[in-house]
């Protein structure tokens, strides 16, 4: 049990603890090089357990280990009073509940111009996009054994792109675009990466290399099996098994001037990878598979029990875009929600929503959102109780 919880509680929050904060510091950073008055460094939400203020800005930590905060003066209201020109605390303003003065307060985050205060709120997210390329950039240059197994094909099937591109059960793939097979796992990141392409696959076939230009469909469709099991067919419709069952593998290590810029076509790829997962559910009316902290906190013990701590490197970087993705959503409470309110305010010819009225949108999408992770966070559970695990 203490090896267990140490094996995913630990690391989970490390993990959620880091990207929290970059997240955050990306708001901090920027609204205070903006001259933005910052009122409260948030990790976790309310209620508090721990606060000491520093300069004019509180740092707190909260009891709700779902994400954090930056609390800035007048994020809706360019009229708001200032905490210490009122005489009131910090901690004791609401930067929503507006204290009309009558003049601009040059301090607050709405009287800036639109193009700073979109960079202020969009700043999380943009650390968010960075981080992976130094994630995965630290990976490469850490000495890692790659599987070097092989892949071979052991199933096609029937009316498939790969039966069509004449692909056979035996062939052993060798380069998808020009990229090296060297495992199974290389085959499903190249076909979901060219995803909705015609692929150049180079393929051995009883001491032949062969040519073969497969499509990598966007519909997934299901395939019932004689006993009844309903397997969803990949992008092409094959099977692939390793080639050799003799745990072979290659020495992995990159330079610093040849590591970034593979951290950087990495995290490239990796969006690629998740639009066309998203694209590939819609047109199969495919429900992906959610978790939420648990479901991320099992994950990541699997993560570490199965690959080891290093391999933690890559799932931030994987959850730091995921955060990116979900931030820059134009949804109520997320940023890319407040950014959505300063786009109206251009439409409307500079004309603002009342404040009141934003915060009561931002308040119910919060509502929603802790609501949302708590089904989430008790389908994980039982899931859990069960004996599953995300994927399986």
């Amino acid at each position: 049990m203490l090896q267990t919880w140490f094996d995913s509680i630990v690391p989970f929050v490390v993990l959620l603890v880091v990207l929290v904060v970059a997240h955050e510091l990306g708001h901090f950073v920027t609204a205070k090089l903006a001259g933005v008055r910052v009122l409260e460094f948030g990790l976790g939400y309310p209620p508090r357990l721990w606060g000491k203020k520093i300069g004019e800005t509180e740092y707190t930590v909260n009891m709700l280990p779902l994400g954090g905060f930056v609390r800035l003066l007048g994020e809706t209201d360019a009229e708001e009073a200032d905490p210490e020109e009122s005489g009131r605390p910090a901690s004791m303003i609401d930067t929503r509940a507006v204290a009309r003065t009558g003049t601009i307060n040059p301090r607050t985050l709405a009287a800036k111009p639109r193009p700073v205060r979109i960079l202020v709120l969009f700043a999380g997210v943009i650390v968010n996009l960075l981080l992976p390329v130094l994630f995965f950039s630290v990976d490469y240059m850490i000495p890692q054994q790659i599987p070097d197994t092989g892949a071979v094909v052991s199933r096609v099937a029937p009316d498939t792109p790969a039966q069509r591109a004449g692909v056979l059960p035996g062939d052993v793939i060798l380069r998808i675009n020009g990229h090296t097979i060297h495992n199974t796992s290389d085959v499903s990141r190249y076909i979901t990466l060219y995803q909705g392409t015609t692929m150049r696959w180079e393929i051995r076939r009883k001491g032949q290399i062969l040519t073969v230009y497969p499509y990598a469909r966007w519909e997934l469709p299901v395939e019932v099996e004689p006993d009844g099991t309903r397997i969803r067919q990949g992008p092409t419709g094959i099977v692939v098994n390793p080639l050799t069952a003799v745990p072979v593998t290659y020495r992995q290590q990159y330079a610093p001037w040849e590591a970034i810029p593979r951290g950087a076509r990495e995290t490239w790829d990796t969006l690629i990878t998740f639009r066309n997962q998203i694209i590939s559910w819609v047109k199969s009316r495919a429900a992906p598979e959610v978790a939420g902290p648990v479901g991320i906190a099992q994950a990541t013990g699997q993560v570490v029990k199965e690959a080891g701590w290093e391999a933690l490197l890559r799932l931030a970087a994987l959850l730091s875009l995921n955060l990116a993705i979900v931030n820059a959503l134009p949804l109520p409470m997320l940023d890319g929600g407040r950014v959505l309110f300063v786009l109206i305010e251009i439409l409307r010819g500079g004309k603002r929503i009342a404040p009141e009225k934003e915060a009561l949108v931002h308040l119910i999408g919060f509502a929603l959102m802790m609501s949302v992770v708590v089904v989430i966070s008790y389908i994980d559970i039982m899931r859990i109780i069960n004996g599953g695990t995300l994927g399986r």
